[in-house]
């Protein structure tokens, strides 16, 4: 147990960039460090990421260790896998820090296996307990309708972090690190699987999971006309549109927009939900928004109960008179 020390985040990518949730990542991370008295390490993995390193150090990190090879130049399973068991039996960190991406689903599980120890996924608060020094680990359950703190007895600690539910470092370029390269030692025949094509998805507007302000239509809203209104709404407020399961199974929009347990995960600051009734599955999408906004004919939906603001009528009356309200403050 006492071989294992410090604060060792997994630093997702895109091109030659940090994501969001690493600098987030990274800002939990060295919270955490600081409590311990202990170190603050970055792990990157890709190809070509020279550039990248600095950028873990501006965030917060005292060591970077890159993994660069032409092999890890797309995420595939059994390579980072391998990658990611190799460099954290190396380094030997007390905790391990994740997304909870798509990535970092698929990859945390995986790795705690090979290591033989246990992860917590999607957590929304980390912490050192005083008196054991070990992580204490909170995450929604119930479908978000209460948090439980979890401990765990092996070693390393693992866990994802829901995307915004941590604060990112600011970055200082003046911070000073250390880069360690570690050879992926990978060959072609580690990886079972085959890419045969990537299809990239062109995407207009601001993405919702980084969007501040979503507005999100339910099963009320009742087609694809409906939905219009929104996206005016959400142009006007700078946002993204949203929307919940059944919508997305009617049809009536995109499962890239689906909020919920089954779909994104967000935590704007702002989250307006029309006609949406609030079930538990949709609730653990976004009760982390900063500020949210209900709209709804039913005084006794659930969606009322995590609301900040609320609005019993019908959209069809109350959005137009929203949307005009809005306009005319933009105006002045």
């Amino acid at each position: 147990m006492a071989d294992y020390r410090g604060i060792a985040v997994f630093c997702e990518i895109k091109g030659d960039k940090l994501l969001p949730i690493a600098a987030e990542g990274l800002g939990a991370g060295r919270r955490l460090a600081d409590a311990l008295g202990q170190d603050l390490s970055a792990i990157v993995v890709g190809s070509n990421i020279a550039g990248v390193a600095p950028q873990a150090i501006m965030y917060g990190a005292s060591k970077v260790y890159a993994v660069d090879d032409p092999l890890l130049k797309y995420y595939q399973a059994d390579a980072y896998v391998n990658v990611m068991e190799k460099v954290v039996k190396q380094i030997m960190p007390a905790v391990i820090i994740m997304g909870q991406t798509d990535i970092g689903r698929d990859l945390a599980p995986r790795l705690a296996f090979r290591l033989g120890t246990a992860v917590t996924m999607d957590c929304v608060d980390l912490a050192i307990d005083p008196e054991s020094k070990r992580l204490l680990q909170t995450k929604p359950v119930y479908g978000g309708n209460a948090h439980a703190v979890f401990t765990t007895d092996t070693n390393p600690q693992m866990v994802t972090i829901r995307t915004k539910a941590m604060v990112a470092t600011v970055p200082d370029s003046l911070r000073k690190g250390e880069v360690v390269n570690i050879p992926a030692g990978l060959q072609a025949a580690d990886i079972r699987t085959k890419v045969i094509n990537r299809v990239l998805e062109e995407v207009a507007g601001i993405k919702i999971e980084d969007a501040q302000v979503v507005v999100s239509g339910g099963r009320g809203i009742g087609g694809t006309e409906g939905f219009k209104q929104l996206e005016e709404l959400a142009k006007l407020l700078k946002g993204a549109v949203g929307a919940s399961r059944p919508p997305c199974d009617n049809g009536w929009m995109p499962d890239t927009v689906q909020v919920g347990l089954t779909g994104k995960i967000i935590a704007p600051e702002l989250y307006i939900a029309i006609a949406i009734s609030g079930s538990s599955q949709h609730m653990s999408g976004c009760s982390g928004s900063k500020t949210i906004v209900a709209i709804n004919k039913d005084k006794e939906a659930n969606i009322f109960r995590y609301a900040r603001f609320g609005v019993v009528g019908d959209w069809k009356k109350v959005l137009p008179a929203f949307t005009a309200k809005i306009k005319e403050m933009l105006a002045s």
